[in-house]
């Protein structure tokens, strides 16, 4: 299977039929059809990995201050606690959990990339305490998932400040510069497999750190870049800016 690295963006794609989640949409109807997704998403942080084991993962609404009909919408998948058990056993320090079910940071992408629901989805927490050099390793430990059909996708966000999101308009389909130079930076060494870098991100300059204030947004790029065989392919996709200060920028892998 091919693996993914989607830029979310706002919960509000969710309502909309626009460029990025036409994408999405292209994108479920072009790759094979996986036997289950592993999904790891910015909105979920935990003390220590852990991993969806329900077997009718709730929608989360884990957001505020949107119109009432977001709130109305259900992604009702099932979970497969086979694989989450599966995974326990053979990734080291991976713990069930059979509360947490699918954030918007899942939900309003794969309603658009297989809107059926038809599907298994499991998702993968990002541990708080880990490095950055500690999340790519144990990516790396779950490359076998490719070889049996599941479909792992990371979602967040390049570029992702919303402290200094441009409100007023001015800026909605494009970035600032700063935004736009970080972006480029991440792409060249994507393209160019420099992983090492990607993963010391905090060396590489100040509108990278403008670009990551905060971590979550960014690492599960990390799982996603862990995953790559020498032989695979990598295509950019919704390469754009919205408000400024964010970037929708989407990688497939293989």
């Amino acid at each position: 299977m091919p693996v993914l690295f989607v830029g979310h963006g706002s919960p509000m794609n969710a309502l909309e039929d626009n460029e990025f989640t036409k994408t999405w949409k292209k994108l479920g109807e072009e790759i094979p059809k996986p036997k289950a997704i592993l999904y790891i998403s910015a909105h979920w942080e935990t003390p220590g990995s852990q991993v969806t084991a329900a077997e009718n993962p709730p929608t989360i609404h884990d957001f505020g201050g949107f119109p009432c009909e977001l709130y109305t919408i259900t992604y009702p998948v099932k979970g497969n606690p086979n694989l989450a058990k599966t995974i326990c056993e053979k990734v080291e320090r991976i713990t069930l959990n059979y509360d947490w079910g699918l954030d918007h940071g899942s939900w309003s992408v794969l309603k658009f990339m297989y809107p059926k629901a038809d599907i298994p989805v499991i998702q993968l927490s990002l541990d708080i305490h880990k490095t950055a050099t500690e999340h790519y390793a144990l990516a790396k430990q779950l490359n076998y998932l490719r070889e049996k059909g599941i479909l792992i996708v990371g979602s967040g966000n390049m570029v992702h400040n919303l402290r200094l999101v441009d409100w007023s308009g001015n800026n909605e389909n494009t970035g600032f510069d700063w935004a736009i130079e970080a972006n480029e930076i991440f792409k060249a060494l994507i393209l160019n497999n420099e992983h090492d870098a990607l993963v010391a991100y905090k060396s590489l300059g100040e509108s990278v750190q403008k670009a990551i204030p905060t971590p979550e947004h960014y690492l599960p790029l990390l799982y996603v870049l862990a995953l790559k065989k020498d032989e695979d392919k990598i295509s950019l996709y919704n390469d754009k800016y919205v408000m400024g200060s964010l970037s929708m920028t989407c990688v497939k892998i293989g």
